[in-house]
């Protein structure tokens, strides 16, 4: 059986196509990627002023996902499109635009020979959670196949939290040792028939490329009257222009745009590489001070506190692999990883241009802003400290399929991963353990036998 899901997300649109073996007990074959694309051009959310253009950009994938499917699998396979972030930003700003867009995208999707099951804007509460529900499944910590190709719930049955940071929001998800505080930061899943409350929160605002904007918006708010500002963050000597518009016509920093400015007025931001000042002026577009809960992250809002193992993927991932801090085989500390931030944010323009000439110069210059952003986010927010640190794994995937909230959302909408496993499953699972208790109890009692026999017969063991 197949499934297509596409992550509509605030700066592209990436479709996966899923593959799990038909016949299976339930439906709980085992579900893999079997392939994805990326769709050319802006998120949806971009397509304001064409919002038709918004369902068209999507054909190009669309057809390589149906050139992969058997033909006539095509009409059972369910197509989902999740908005994310950029489009809760847009609902906020314009929803009518919004509602276009979604309109536009599913008259397009609806064109294909495919089962289409809708195009909606997920919470960021979903967004989370899903995320979290991928990173388990695709670890077997809910439950794993025996040697008869039959499912078991592992021993330990422990979960890993899951850390997303896409371009206009940010998750964390995991399961707390504490009771929540919060009832709305709590999600419950009956999952193979065991119960799982989650803690997700969604910051939106917190993604990579609204934290940007809300940094030069800083800047901006400390010297409203001049038109050449230096920026700490940016390489040294790194130029660039920005309009008022670029950094202030969003939901996130509108509220601090100055009085009488344009739009179109232009700034010149020049970089100077300060790896001190960049830090400092990354904090303070967190609040860590108030806080009316027994813990908090930031911003006031309530976090359990931290427990266990966590994969850090999306924004997160990319990040860190351009600062070569991804190798699976090292455990590299929040100091070692703040120390190469700041290596790497001391170096020169035309040395950072370098690095890796394939990139956008955009791209390059903002590293340098992300990667604080991140050990801020991280070390400040989440409040990972040098022991938690070493939890995070920054991973882009799991075996073969791509980290995210999509396979989740899948599995669910699909009921692939079910609330309940039938009684047959878990009498095979007690029938195998009492076959291998039998098996150790016998095999003890042959050793002990052996032993007395030797003992009787007047030989010593060697």
């Amino acid at each position: 059986q197949y499934g297509i899901v596409l992550d509509a997300g605030s700066t592209h649109t990436s479709l996966f196509v899923y593959k799990w073996p038909s016949g299976k007990e339930n439906n709980t074959g085992v579900v893999g990627q079997m392939f994805s694309c990326t769709v050319k051009g802006p998120g949806i959310s971009a397509y304001v002023n064409d919002t038709a253009a918004a369902g068209e950009s999507l054909r190009s994938c669309m057809d390589s996902a149906v050139a992969q499917l058997p033909g006539k699998k095509c009409k059972s396979t369910p197509v989902y499109l999740g908005a994310t972030a950029g489009m809760r930003l847009l609902r906020k700003q314009n929803p009518s635009v919004s509602d276009a867009i979604l309109r536009a995208v599913s008259s397009v999707l609806h064109s294909y020979p495919l089962s289409f099951r809708g195009a909606r804007i997920l919470s960021g509460q979903e967004e989370g959670a899903f995320s979290w529900t991928t990173a388990n499944y695709l670890l077997s910590n809910f439950i794993t196949y025996d040697w008869f190709g039959h499912w078991l719930r592992p021993v330990s049955a422990v979960t890993v939290g899951a850390l997303d940071l896409g371009g206009a929001s940010t998750q964390i998800s995991f399961v707390p040792a504490e009771t929540i505080e919060v009832p709305g930061d709590a999600v419950r899943f009956r999952l193979y028939g065991y119960n799982y409350t989650v803690y997700t929160h969604s910051y939106l605002c917190y993604g990579k490329d609204q934290a940007l904007k809300q940094l030069l918006a800083q800047l901006v708010k400390d010297n409203p009257k001049v038109t050449s500002l230096d920026n700490p963050c940016y390489p040294r000597g790194y130029r660039v222009n920005v309009t008022m518009g670029g950094i202030f016509g969003s939901p996130c920093t509108e509220q601090g745009r100055p009085g009488g400015s344009s739009p179109g007025h232009s700034l010149l931001f020049v970089g100077t590489g300060q790896p001190h000042s960049c830090q400092e002026n990354v904090q303070r577009i967190f609040n860590l001070t108030f806080c009316s809960h027994s813990h908090c992250s930031f911003n006031g809002v309530y976090q359990p506190d931290l427990t266990g193992n966590f994969l850090a993927f999306s924004a997160f991932y990319y990040t860190m692999k351009f600062l070569n801090l991804t190798d699976p085989s090292q455990k590299y500390s929040a100091d070692q990883v703040n120390e190469t931030i700041w290596k790497f944010c001391s170096l020169s323009w035309e040395e950072t241009r370098t690095l890796d000439p394939t990139q956008q110069e955009d791209t390059l210059a903002n590293y340098c802003s992300v990667a604080n952003y991140i050990y801020t986010l991280l070390t400040k927010g989440y409040k990972f400290n040098e022991t938690s640190w070493t939890n995070v794994a920054f991973q882009k995937q799991a075996g073969e399929t791509q980290l995210g909230w999509a396979l989740g959302y899948m599995l669910n909408l699909t009921n692939t991963m079910p609330a309940e496993i039938s009684s047959s499953s878990f009498s095979l699972q007690i029938a195998i353990i009492s076959i291998l208790s039998t098996i150790a109890i016998l095999s003890f009692v042959a050793c002990l036998c052996i032993q007395l026999q030797i003992r009787d017969n007047g030989y010593m063991p060697l």
